[in-house]
């Protein structure tokens, strides 16, 4: 384990001016250019300070660092706990948003702001003097490869049929595009992993998450592939998936990634456990052999590269009411906005560790007599999401601001790596493989193992919800209903639950079944009206943005389905 330090760097960078000054003007979107790319590209470092201009994009708050909780919620595992309209998170998370909403149209810009600067890095690697024999150009463009991949698929997971190109904007008139198939954007998402997983490393114990490696791309690549093979919403309002001979050689690449990662072997779990990886996580310290890839988060006063992940999805914290000149010395505020659906707390096996990891049943409040925060358990309709805490931070990092702090995004753990494969296996008829992986992932949570003869025991009523939109009747629907709980209970939170139920075909179902039952709607209840206002054919994507539907002539008006 060591302290994260590659923020630290481009924030250096930026202090000092290095990174503005020399690459800023080349990188805007509407180019206002102080170098052109052929006289910028013309070394090493100076590639290495265009890359942290794509980081940078991503590290942004309104970015990685918050915004983009709005485009993960709500599933069948939480919801934002206000349900006042916003205009903003809570309307994103309630699907009640418009082509209006302020923190959608900032994630469609932010995407695209990180593609064009992967875009410009890429065009001015490949016209170096060098390209062709340097290995080390090669691993940079393999970076600034994974990144834009990462944001394509972005894209597609959120909007679908999308403008898309790889060439950087050069002027006015290559501002804007028509739609691209979600099919020809994945293509060139693939191409890209598989040039950045030629030319990047295995990680290794003096590697950090928070630059890409060989796993990193793999391990995106089996995301993609799974994506890629489930149901998506079309421009036409039906949910389709590829057709099944398609699907198969998906799964079988999938699998061909997992090999990978058998025979490298370096990637595992956390040594420390599952509630210590989170610890650690929000203490900012790193750990490449869980943790595949990281989005670098630190926050600096007056600049946007601050985390909010611990204080609007962790257990709220009570402001402390002291001199202002005191506040650094007291944890700070924790505003709580995600609530998690109670009931999955029973549906943990009763030796699982992970459950009161990813559920927190307690706030902080302040005791004016003893000038201290003190725990205070809530009832099951105010549970909050517990993987990342205020409490948790380092006491430096606690006090350090009331909205930000310093705890990295997580893109990609080994345990979904496990999982994936287990349900490629599984797609492909190796049921036995499935269970053995999944149990893996069991085995490190101290969870009972499970396998065909103890199913329904394990997943049956009462001890979890019959699910009426899998179909159990053979093996290989036990481990596909077996794979809905295992991703809940390792992965909730995480930014996977939506899109893995989307790509099932499921989301709606599950918010019926989740929302119709839960403690959250009973009684008059409505602290969990996302299962309400999903609409089948509309929610399963975002609606581009009204500002780029009006400005770009190529989209012809025509916004997503049901927008």
């Amino acid at each position: 384990m060591e302290k994260k330090s590659f923020y630290t760097y481009i924030l250096a960078l930026l202090l000092t001016g290095s990174f503005c000054t020399s690459c800023s003007d080349i990188l805007e979107e509407e180019p206002n250019a102080g170098y052109d790319k052929e006289d910028y590209f013309t070394s090493t470092e100076r590639v290495e300070m265009a890359i942290m201009g794509i980081y940078n994009s991503i590290s942004d708050y309104r970015h990685y660092g918050w915004y983009e909780m709005g485009a993960h919620a709500s599933d069948d595992t939480y919801f934002t706990i206000r349900v006042n309209s916003d205009n903003q998170i809570h309307d994103m998370v309630h699907y009640t948003l418009s082509s209006s909403n302020e923190w959608m149209e900032t994630l469609w810009q932010f995407k695209y702001q990180g593609i064009d600067r992967a875009n410009t890095v890429i065009e001015g690697i490949q016209g170096m003097a060098d390209y062709g024999d340097d290995k080390k150009l090669y691993a940079l463009e393999a970076e600034a490869r994974f990144l834009r991949a990462m944001l394509a698929f972005d894209l597609v997971k959120y909007w679908g049929d999308v403008p898309f190109k790889t060439a950087s904007t050069s002027n006015f008139e290559s501002t804007f595009g028509a739609r691209v198939s979600r099919e020809n954007i994945y293509d060139q998402i693939i191409e890209d992993l598989d040039f950045a997983k030629e030319h990047l490393e295995w990680a290794t114990a003096a590697s950090s998450p928070e630059r890409p490696t060989q796993g990193a791309a793999r391990g995106l690549l089996m995301r993609v592939y799974l994506q890629r093979a489930g149901y998506s919403l079309q421009m036409d309002g039906t949910l389709t998936r590829p057709d099944e001979t398609t699907r198969q050689d998906y799964f079988e690449a999938v699998i061909n990634e997992w090999e990978a990662f058998e025979e490298n072997g370096y990637h595992n779990f956390f040594n420390g456990g599952y509630e210590a990886f989170f610890k650690n996580l929000s203490q900012d310290m790193l750990d490449s052999r869980e943790s595949i890839f990281e989005v670098a988060l630190y926050h600096h006063q007056g600049m946007r590269n601050g985390s909010a992940w611990g204080i609007y999805n962790g257990p709220s914290v009570a402001e402390p009411e002291v001199p202002a000149a005191e506040l650094s010395k007291y944890m700070q505020r924790a505003n709580g906005f995600f609530g998690v659906v109670p009931e999955w707390m029973k549906f943990f096996d009763e030796n699982d560790v992970r459950d009161s990891v990813n559920i927190c049943t307690y706030r902080f409040i302040w005791n004016m007599e003893t000038m201290t925060h003190e725990k205070q358990e809530r009832s099951q309709t105010g549970w909050y999401v517990g993987k990342w805490r205020r409490e948790w931070m380092t006491e430096e990092d606690r006090g350090k601001n009331n909205n930000y702090a310093d705890i990295n995004v997580c893109v990609l753990r080994y345990p979904d790596v496990v999982l994936m494969a287990a349900e490629a296996y599984n797609e492909t008829g190796n049921t036995s493989t499935a269970w053995s992986l999944i149990n893996r992932v069991r085995q490190r949570a101290e969870a009972t193992p499970i396998n065909g003869s103890n199913y329904n025991k394990l997943l049956k009523a009462p001890k979890v919800y019959d699910l009426p939109y899998i179909d159990d009747s053979d093996e290989q629907g036990r481990v596909r209903t077996a794979l809905y709980w295992e991703r809940g209970f390792e992965l909730a939170f995480e930014g996977q639950r939506k899109y893995d139920l989307i790509r099932w075909g499921i989301l709606d179902k599950a918010l019926q079944l989740f929302g119709g039952n839960s403690a959250l709607t009973q009684d008059g209840r409505n602290a969990y009206p996302a299962y309400k206002n999903f609409q089948t054919g509309k929610h399963e994507l975002l609606p581009i943005p009204l500002v780029e539907i009006q400005s770009n002539p190529l989209l012809e008006g025509k916004n997503n389905p049901g927008y």
